[in-house]
């Protein structure tokens, strides 16, 4: 589904990623490990279609993810429907005036009608068990409560691809059993899971595999 072919990346002529090499499967969950700078974060948005390859190539599902392809609008709207971001600090995420318009922005930038964007924020809304926050700001939540509330408007899409950037970071002990267990039934629905962490727990209960990366921003792929 997803590959990396000798992938360079670098900000301000400093590398990033230095041909950086892995294919991943449809299904698989993959941890992205290694120490702070090594390049994960970057490899995470390139993923997602927001910044590209200054040397080598990075393919999904067979097709090239590159600016020329992401200027298609079409494509671009097929491909972001693909896969999902999951964003380590909320905040980032967040920007719309209550949890049910931020939740429905997605689907109603795919086209969907009313009643079809209603259907999907609801059903969210009712598996996240967030019903009595769908009228407040999401700058008023806890952190864990943003955590789900950005997690319902990726949901809400239905990506075959979830990526992920420190899910379980700065939430309590609650909150990670909860997201831990939404994991596992990502995972038993078939999702593809790209997660980076350093947590080990994930390690032990859920991945197939894992990318460590270090800090000469080269990867390379390990058992679990």
């Amino acid at each position: 589904m997803i590959e990396f072919k000798d992938v360079c990346y670098a900000y301000e002529g400093e590398p990033v990623l230095r041909y950086v090499n892995f294919s991943i499967p449809s299904g698989a969950t993959v941890l992205l490990q290694g120490p702070n700078g090594c390049g994960k974060s970057t490899l995470l948005k390139m993923l997602n279609g927001l910044i590209f390859p200054h040397e080598g190539s990075y393919t999904f599902e067979e097709k090239q993810i590159d600016e020329k392809a992401m200027k298609n609008t079409q494509f671009a709207k097929w491909y972001h429907q693909k896969i999902g971001f999951v964003w380590q600090n909320p905040d980032v995420q967040l920007f719309c005036n209550n949890v049910e318009e931020e939740i429905a922005f997605g689907p109603k930038q795919m086209g969907l009608t009313d009643n079809e964007v209603k259907q999907r924020v609801d059903e969210a809304i009712e598996l996240l068990s967030l019903e009595k926050l769908r009228y407040r700001a999401p700058y008023h939540l806890s952190g864990g409560e943003k955590k789900k509330v950005a997690i319902a408007s990726i949901l809400v899409m239905n990506p075959e691809v979830w990526t992920m950037d420190e899910p379980l970071s700065a939430l309590d002990e609650k909150t990670q059993l909860w997201l831990l267990d939404f994991l596992k039934a990502l995972k038993a629905a078939g999702k593809t899971l790209i997660i980076s962490t350093h947590d080990k727990t994930l390690a032990r209960d859920i991945a197939d595999f894992r990318i460590c990366m270090d800090e000469e921003h080269q990867a390379c792929i390990e058992a679990v």
